[in-house]
């Protein structure tokens, strides 16, 4: 990976977290300071809105750290599936965040379950990339196990020659 690639998706999820770190300020201000006028379920929403920037601060870390085993080139060892493991989490927990925002909005769209519809079937696909990820995790467990099996090969080799 170089190093123009590495800063440049650093430089992202640098932003992307300052982002998310605003958003979760002004949502915990709101919380404290706004009162609700009973029109939408505010308090709820706010909640969930910090939750879910959560989720997403943890799956930024997490690829943080894999950008960092990358560019070491370590990333082919079993303390990368703590990171991978991390981000499959926080994947989850977001499409989570996203059926409960789902069912906060579901009694307002009685007229036209339709939006309903296509809010669970986004739902539906952010699990999905979940177990893309999942997939992707088992492929990084068979690299990770054939590097293994490789130095024990050249191990092996070696104490021949």
């Amino acid at each position: 990976m170089g190093k123009l690639t590495v800063r440049a998706l650093r430089a992202v999820l640098g932003v992307v977290l300052a982002g998310t770190v605003f958003v979760q300020a002004l949502m915990v201000w709101a919380l404290a300071t706004d009162p609700e006028d009973g029109s939408l379920p505010l308090t709820p929403l706010r909640v969930i809105t910090i939750l879910g920037m959560v989720s997403a601060q943890v799956a930024l870390v997490c690829v943080w750290r894999l950008v960092t085993m990358v560019r070491r080139g370590t990333v082919f060892s079993h303390a990368a599936f703590r990171y991978v493991d991390g981000v499959i989490g926080a994947i989850v927990a977001a499409a989570l965040v996203w059926f409960a925002v789902t069912a906060l909005n579901a009694p307002g769209q009685r007229d036209d379950p339709g939006v309903t519809l296509i809010m669970g079937g986004i739902g539906v696909a952010i699990l999905g990339v979940a177990l893309i990820v999942l997939l992707l995790r088992m492929l990084l467990a068979q690299a990770v196990a054939r590097d293994v099996e490789a130095t024990q090969m050249q191990a092996e080799l070696d104490e021949v020659i």
